[in-house]
């Protein structure tokens, strides 16, 4: 069975991507683990035994509110909680302990919920921006606004490139739930799609799927998250998915940035981010 971590810090906001992984598994079998990374330092004069003692006294605490966070949510929905699992798990770096989690326990996917951040913010990190730059796992991250609502169709913005892996990692998320997908790619003006056929005829393997291909002009005046937003609004998908290179320098970040991170910032619907085939 497929599993996803579900992270939250207990906030109201992260109740988003909780109500999310809800659904999806309503829809599709998946294993949730809903996980919590905390820090408890040493702030006195505490003997190593007394602080190892304190910690876990802690840890019992936090592990207790977990418990309880989940459960609320799940009842505030009206759904049962019985299969799910809450884990915490101490560390001084938040994203590096989910991402290392997420790998060590072989997590298909990572599951969080995000909202706006100032501009340094967004080149320097948060825990969202840091998961989608660097975790091996994909990340699917959620509208801090989102609320439960079934997955019905799925946006795929693509650039073309390694088309046939991603299609097809799009598709085996896509098909269990039984939904449609739209596959969107913006060229510049007067542009020729290059290898169309090849594209069409991956498409022709799923005829029992509404897969549908949009070919739109950039707007080159605005930015691509605005042109990407421009056909959401259209098209109302429940989701979207991208792919996103990761190894690239942190220059690039900063003067270029990722098309999908930047995105995240302002997703109006929930985001799936795979990276792409030729990173390391």
């Amino acid at each position: 069975m497929e599993k996803i971590l579900v992270t939250t810090d207990f906030s109201a906001n992260s109740k988003a991507a909780m109500r999310f992984a809800i659904q999806l598994a309503s829809q599709k079998e998946y294993e949730l683990t809903f996980f919590h990374s905390y820090s408890v330092s040493n702030l006195s004069s505490m003997s190593d035994a007394e602080f190892t003692a304190y910690e876990k006294k802690e840890a019992e605490k936090i592990q207790k509110k977990l418990n309880q966070f989940v459960e609320k949510v799940y009842i505030g929905i009206g759904v049962d909680s019985k299969s799910n699992k809450c884990v915490i798990k101490s560390a001084v770096l938040t994203d590096s302990n989910i991402r290392e989690y997420a790998v060590k326990n072989k997590f298909s996917f990572i599951c969080i919920s995000t909202r706006g951040s100032g501009k340094m913010k967004k080149i320097f990190g948060s825990n969202t921006s840091n998961l989608i730059r660097h975790s091996a796992v994909p990340v699917i991250s959620i509208p801090y606004n989102y609320r439960r609502s079934e997955v019905t169709n799925i946006l795929y913005a693509s650039d073309f490139f390694n088309f046939d892996f991603e299609f097809n990692k799009v598709m085996e998320f896509a098909t269990p739930l039984m939904v449609g997908v739209d596959i969107l790619h913006f060229k510049p003006h007067k542009a020729v799609v290059p290898n169309l056929q090849n594209i069409t005829d991956n498409i022709n393997k799923y005829p029992e799927f509404a897969v549908k291909l949009h070919i739109g002009t950039l707007n080159m005046v605005e930015s691509l998250q605005s042109n990407i937003q421009s056909v959401i609004k259209r098209l109302k998908p429940s989701m979207l998915i991208m792919f996103t290179q990761q190894n690239r320098s942190f220059l690039d970040k900063i003067f270029v940035g990722s098309k999908s991170v930047n995105y995240s910032f302002y997703a109006k619907v929930p985001l799936l981010v795979f990276k792409k085939i030729n990173d390391k």
